[in-house]
């Protein structure tokens, strides 16, 4: 196999799935969200981040930037180069951790990401996915079958809402989800929460009492939409839009409309009881 391009791989995570993991980004999505926080990873191609304020005026930019005016993303990788990375955490995983795939959008190298899966498969690591969703269930099947937990996103219930704010049909991820659930594969089901463009009982309490039925939902996250994103927008030279931040009140009315709705709620990464994920 040729590779993929890769945007970076994170070591020593714990953010991306239970326990101690490493998260490899991979570079390209099909979706096109506008608060995005990872918009380094939405195009399929190597890129330049440009920081001019950082720059040091050394006149050194073909030898690599010291000052951090210029960072690159993206790089084609091998299955064998990203495995040789995760090997390095390996000893740290335990029973819990293991590999996280990210992006961008993992399912949409499929041939790339089932490949890597089986070399952690056969190397005893276990495997998680952070992934819209966005694709066939053909595309999709063969790499979630080598998952311990499915990560998903459903961002909008409304599929004009979902095509407005995202290019794209949420009509798959559904269908995506209840087959997942008939396969008894574990989910656990995220929305970003945006103010102006999902921040309201109304929005979020149909996809709750959706993921209600899943008897595979291990619990619904509701994540905060954060700025993050806009600095990386600048520095790739790209129109942003900027969102409020979603208050604490909000999260807790939202949260408690998803918990009316009968499933088990996090926020933030955080449980009912300040338990994390």
């Amino acid at each position: 196999m040729a590779g993929a391009v890769i945007a970076d791989i994170q070591q020593s995570s714990v953010h991306d799935g239970p326990g101690f993991r490493t998260t490899v980004f991979f570079k390209g999505c099909q979706m096109r969200c506008p608060w995005c926080h990872n918009p380094e990873t939405i195009s399929f191609e190597p890129e330049m981040l440009h920081y001019p304020e950082k720059c040091i005026g050394c006149g050194k930019c073909d030898e690599g930037c010291f000052s951090g005016a210029r960072i690159p993303c993206g790089r084609r990788m091998s299955v064998a180069d990203v495995f040789r990375e995760i090997e390095r955490d390996m000893p740290y995983y335990g029973a819990d951790g293991g590999v996280t795939l990210s992006g961008g959008e993992p399912l949409c190298q499929p041939a790339f990401a089932r490949e890597l899966l089986e070399r952690c498969r056969e190397a005893g690591v276990g495997a998680a996915i952070e992934t819209n969703l966005g694709v066939p269930w053909e595309i999709a099947e063969p790499v979630l079958s080598l998952c311990s937990v499915v990560m998903a996103d459903l961002k909008l219930w409304d599929e004009a809402e979902h095509m407005r704010w995202v290019g794209a049909s949420n009509r798959p991820v559904k269908e995506n989800l209840s087959r997942i659930a008939a396969l008894g594969m574990p989910l656990v089901l995220r929305t970003p929460i945006v103010p102006g463009v999902n921040a309201t009982r109304e929005q979020i309490a149909p996809i709750a009492e959706f993921a209600a039925r899943l008897p595979n939902l291990r619990y619904y996250e509701l994540l905060s939409y954060h700025p993050l994103g806009l600095s990386k927008l600048a520095a790739l030279g790209r129109e942003a839009r900027e969102f409020e931040k979603p208050t604490r009140e909000m999260m807790e009315l939202l949260a408690g409309a998803a918990t009316e709705a009968g499933v088990k709620v996090a926020v933030n990464g955080v449980r009912a009881g300040g338990r994390k994920c």
